[in-house]
């Protein structure tokens, strides 16, 4: 039973398995709920407050861009640190940093003074900064202060420039400092966005000729550029000693961070869309990070892709790859930004649809209508005669106004995968008996495998078994799917699979038992016939009993093997246990009822007697309690002594000496009690005659 399952598990398993890697092969999805689900489950404060200045800007700034958490119950704990930090003099360039990026968020109430002193600060630590570091968390600080309003401006504006220039490299990256000879691809971002900050506090317009050598080496930068065979592009680092390197989605989010904010000050780069649309597809492409650092870096450079001055990508996506042509499914198409807004007005054409494995186009050139009400381009693909499997669809996005051709980027063509499932027919199913040199005569019965129908057959060990099959597809084309098993499992659950091959556009076997016999250890007797056939493809893959056959086969020679042991299936240990049968010692022999009943009477002679010496002497009330609450007691406490007794009582007749003793535990608490007070009374009255 164990090894049934198993099969059954791993049979439904494959199937699951091939569904998923179609799911895993679709096309990138926009940022949704998930991530917004993901930044509430990672990003957790502990008491109103992140460890760091630091940590508290990613949650945040995540928190801000998705439009999720509240910002007022951080604020309470986080605002008189950040206070604290701009107001010591001890303070270093990168905690003013996070110390200033933070307001514009919390919405920290700081006095302009407390900005100015800042800002003055910061302003000497620039003349004397000599590393990239410095003067990025220097000049950006001065940046968040003027967007609270404050007077800040770069006096020498060129001149941090061109420090800030003196440390890059010829292939577009920069140096951390001057003594540093290695270069970095995320140092790169970090100086792009501070010479951006430079731009925006100079008092004077930055020399053109400067920023025209910045824009040269963001092209240089991108020339070294990393990509994946399906268009995905991204930075990472040559040689970084260990303890500096970033990796991939950091240093691609710090070049993005940078690029954006540069030509946000500096205007247009010469920068192709398709590489804008390609960051932004390496992005998505990662799914929903596990970590809070990357899931800042993944939502916050895609925040600046969202919108920026280069091109804006317009993400093509299918919001389901699986359809059914039982259900009349349509082609779906949804075409947005980044972060799932609405894309201007465009068309998308479905340019060529390929067989995955085939590679040959099955269908070219059909527009996609479009849903306003629901913001989806769709394609009817019943009336096109598409057949189940998995195809490569290409799409082409054509932006219906010129202008914006400038401002988006479409990628060009797009590949996706589609998976297209329906009902597979089995069709001329048969199955029979013959003898081993009559196979053209073999009489064939037929199978209804849409109804549960079994059949019954016999066979001895000279005769072959055939069974033979064919599947149809929705458009009447032979199928062939991934598993076609047939399994005969005998009544002592030993079990035989065979795999069946299709040839001549059918499926057929014939078991020859002649040669099968040491395959099935000479075992005779009745054998279940089980076929299954399953295929991602196949709505109705189904795992069914066709019906038994009864094989009479030789006696097994002395030396044959002996069929394996069946494994012991772990749940019969849950099972019903078998019932347990007790045995107990015959009784003792018993004297007559008769003797037994007399012999009680005798014992309750004395009792009988000392009832009727009472009655003859006469019972004395006179020291009873005449006083109401003493009376009480006293009663309580005879009764409790007649209650002892008749516990005594009902233990001999039926009581246990469990619930006896539990009983006389509790009248033993209360005959103390009522005894007590009881005998004190009877105690003080004795003194009371003693003193008269």
């Amino acid at each position: 039973m164990a090894r049934n399952r198993g099969f059954v598990v791993g049979f439904a398993a494959l199937i699951c398995a091939a569904l998923l890697s179609i799911s895993a092969a679709a096309s990138i999805r926009p940022i949704s709920d998930a991530h917004r689900s993901a930044a509430l489950e990672l990003f957790v404060p502990v008491d109103g407050s992140f460890p760091s200045l630091e940590e508290t800007y990613e949650a945040l700034r995540t928190f801000q861009i998705l439009g999720v958490g509240k910002t007022s119950d951080i604020s309470g704990a986080t605002c008189p640190v950040v206070l604290d930090k701009l107001r010591s003099s001890t303070s270093s360039p990168k905690e003013f940093f996070n110390a200033l990026r933070l307001i514009g968020i919390l919405g920290c109430q700081i006095g302009s003074q407390t900005f100015e002193n800042v800002a003055s600060h910061l302003q000497a630590l620039i003349k004397d900064a000599d590393s990239l570091m410095d003067l990025y968390y220097s000049v950006i600080s001065l940046l968040h202060i003027k967007g609270q309003g404050v007077s800040a401006v770069l006096s020498d504006a060129e001149g941090v420039f061109h420090s800030i220039k003196a440390l890059s490299q010829s292939d577009g990256r920069w140096r951390y400092d001057s003594n540093n000879a290695e270069s970095s691809t995320y140092a790169a971002g970090i100086a792009l966005e501070a010479l951006a900050s430079v731009v925006s506090l100079a008092d004077a317009e930055v020399d053109q000729s400067k920023i025209g050598i910045v824009k040269h080496d963001i092209e240089k930068l991108f020339d070294s550029i990393k990509s994946y065979d399906d268009g995905t592009l991204y930075f990472d680092e040559k040689h970084v000693d260990g303890s500096e390197y970033k990796g991939p989605l950091t240093t691609t989010a710090s070049v993005v961070r940078g690029v954006t904010a540069f030509a946000a000050v500096a205007g247009k780069l010469n920068i192709p869309g398709d590489k804008m649309l390609g960051l932004a597809k390496f992005f998505l492409s990662i799914g929903v990070p596990g970590s809070t650092k990357d899931l800042f870096h993944q939502i916050d450079a895609l925040s600046c892709l969202e919108s920026n001055r280069i091109s804006i990508p317009l993400i093509l996506s299918l919001p389901a790859t699986v359809l059914s042509l039982t259900s009349k499914d349509q082609l779906k198409v949804e075409v947005t930004t980044v972060f799932g807004s609405a894309a201007p007005p465009l068309t998308v054409n479905l340019v060529q649809a390929s067989s995955y494995d085939k590679n040959t186009p099955v269908l070219e050139n059909q527009e996609l209508q479009f849903d306003t009400e629901n913001n989806i381009h769709y394609l009817d693909i019943l009336p096109l005669k598409i057949d189940v499997g998995m195809y490569t669809l290409e799409f082409e996005i054509s932006l219906h106004d010129p202008e914006n051709l400038n401002i988006y980027a479409t990628g060009g063509r797009t590949n996706a995968l589609a998976f297209l499932t329906g009902t597979i027919k089995v069709d001329k199913a048969q199955i029979g008996v013959f003898d081993s040199d009559a196979e053209s005569a073999a009489t064939m019965q037929k199978l209804d495998l849409s109804q549960d129908n079994r059949i019954s057959l016999a066979a001895n060990h000279l005769q072959r078994m055939r069974l033979t099959f064919q599947l149809v597809t929705p458009l009447g084309h032979n199928f062939k799917p991934h598993q076609v098993f047939l399994k005969l499992r005998h009544e002592s659950k030993v079990e035989h699979i065979f795999a069946l091959e299709s040839s001549a556009r059918q499926f057929k076997i014939i078991l020859d038992f002649l040669g099968l016999v040491e395959k099935f250890y000479y075992l005779s007797g009745r054998y279940e016939i089980e076929l299954a056939i399953g295929d991602a493809a196949m709505e109705n893959s189904f795992l069914r009993v066709l019906g038994y056959i009864d094989l009479d086969l030789p006696e097994p020679p002395e030396k044959a093997s002996r069929p394996p042991p069946q494994p012991v299936d772990p749940y019969s240990r849950f099972g019903p246990k078998p019932e347990i049968s007790h045995i107990f010692r015959s009784p003792e022999k018993r004297p007559p009822k008769e003797l037994s009943f007399a012999f009680l009477a005798l014992t309750l002679v004395p009792l009988v007697g000392f009832l009727i010496g009472l009655l003859r002497l006469g019972v004395n009330f006179k020291g009873f309690p005449s006083s109401s609450v003493p009376a009480l007691f006293s009663i309580l406490f005879h009764a409790g002594i007649a209650a002892v007794l008749l516990l005594y009582g009902l233990f001999w007749l039926k009581l246990d000496l469990f619930t006896t003793l539990k009983a006389l535990g509790l009248l033993g608490v209360f005959l103390i009690f009522v005894g007590h007070r009881t005998l004190s009374h009877h105690a003080s009255t004795s003194a009371k005659l003693k003193t008269n």
